[in-house]
């Protein structure tokens, strides 16, 4: 990682003068027609390239620097969730995406042990969902038959001694943080197999996590959801303009943080939207000796907004990789399927996918997905993507699918050309990015 910094900072200062930069462009643009700039080959001459860092599509525009501690602006927490015509919340997820497992998919809640609500609004409380998630269990919601939003007064606890607690909103609940407050919290213990967490069918916006970053502790991050240990499980949800705090070099999740998990099951990202979440890094998942599998989910405009990398650079309170899922630990992977990821940001490494497992190994994995205009501020293997594996800078595993810096960029000189001409990845069914 250190290794990186200086290029970073090489990189941050062609980008504040504003535009876009295409650094192996630089030397060759005297002089050079359009057909002769590298990178104007088509995309079938690239595959199976590796990105080299110095080749990278830098933003003009940094995303601002915070002091640490400063709070982002919040959204307001009275904002009222879209509908659909039937008069549930829109359909999260990519739909119509890879074939689900069955260990991925939605837990049957038709004979709930809870239901929160008396078929009203008004009887469907931030105290209710407290009280059924402590007493856990299969739990559903009787609000009324329009959508409702719950502003939650206090961060729901799941008790480490339940085996199974489910939460399902049946399409027509959000639970909003009221930008103060995290929604979910569980510590099962570190690596533990039970509890499991499933969530499913709800939307969650304006959640806040602002506990920073502490030696000796795992507890921080997570805006919406923060879960140690035990098995965790997210279908069919949305996660909108949820945040944790702004800096620290492993701290993460502005959605979800999943740390020290129970390693034989991986947490389960099924069907699912993201959008404008942020945290110091993986504006929306982050994960800490956790493998996961994204499947079929949307994850758009997150952000990771720290600064420093991790460890931290002297002077910086770290972080900033990132932008849409940030994971690190031993041995572990991360697996994103049927998977649509696009304009996320970080202003260190990995627009998209911050993935490195520092010993014991791991694979990065990305089969029948698009990962668009992900930019990574200051270093990067391939585009918007940043992969170490035991110590070494490596490349994800890529089966048909299309992994790109940019729908469209214009380069220093020539004329404008698509993301494909500069560097796109359309693989077969082989390991490696080609």
């Amino acid at each position: 990682m250190a290794s990186m910094r200086g290029l970073g900072v090489f990189l941050r200062v062609f980008a504040g003068m504003g535009g876009l930069v295409a650094v192996a462009a630089v030397t060759a643009c005297a002089g050079a027609s359009s057909s002769s700039v590298p990178g104007a080959t088509s995309a079938a001459t690239l595959v199976g390239a590796p990105v080299p860092v110095a080749s990278a599509v830098v933003a003009g525009s940094a995303v601002p620097q915070h002091a640490p501690g400063t709070a982002r602006p919040r959204t307001a927490a009275s904002r009222a969730p879209a509908t659909s015509p039937s008069g549930a919340l829109p359909a999260a997820g990519n739909p119509g995406g890879a074939a689900v497992p069955a260990a991925g998919q939605a837990v049957d809640t038709s004979h709930p042990d809870r239901v929160i609500g008396r078929g009203t609004p008004a009887s469907c409380t931030s105290a209710a969902v407290v009280a059924a998630v402590a007493a856990g269990g299969v739990i559903t919601f009787s609000c009324g038959p329009n959508p409702v939003t719950i502003t939650m007064a206090a961060t729901a606890t799941v008790a480490s001694t339940s085996h199974q607690v489910v939460l399902d909103g049946g399409g027509k609940v959000t639970l909003s943080g009221g930008g103060t407050t995290q929604i979910l919290s569980m510590n099962a213990g570190w690596e533990q197999q039970w509890p499991q967490l499933v969530v499913q069918n709800l939307a969650f916006t304006d959640a806040y996590s602002g506990t920073q970053q502490v030696s000796g502790s795992s507890v921080y991050g997570g805006g919406a959801i923060f879960d140690e240990g035990g098995q965790l499980k997210v279908v069919n949800s949305t996660f909108l303009g949820n945040s944790c705090y702004a800096s620290g070099p492993d701290l993460g999740g502005g959605a979800i943080r999943a740390v020290g998990m129970y390693l034989a099951s991986p947490v389960y990202i099924t069907d699912d939207t993201f959008s404008g979440n942020s945290c110091s890094n993986g504006g929306a998942l982050s994960g800490l000796y956790a493998n996961f599998d994204v499947i079929n989910s949307l994850l758009t405009g997150n952000k990771a907004i720290g600064w420093g990398a991790n460890p931290a650079a002297a002077g910086t309170p770290g972080g900033g990789s990132g932008g849409a899922i940030y994971t690190d630990g031993n041995q572990y992977n991360l697996d994103v399927t049927g998977t649509v990821m696009r304009d996320n940001t970080a202003r260190e490494g990995g627009g998209g996918i911050f993935f490195v497992v520092n010993a014991g190994g791991g694979t990065l994995q990305i089969e029948s997905s698009t990962l668009q205009g992900n930019s990574s501020g200051a270093f990067q293997n391939a585009p918007g993507i940043f992969d170490s594996v035991n110590g070494q800078d490596t490349q994800p595993v890529v089966v048909s699918s299309q992994v790109s810096l940019a729908p469209r960029v214009r380069p220093l000189c020539g004329a404008e050309l698509s993301a494909p001409s500069l560097k796109t990845y359309i693989s077969g069914d082989q390991p490696g990015i080609g």
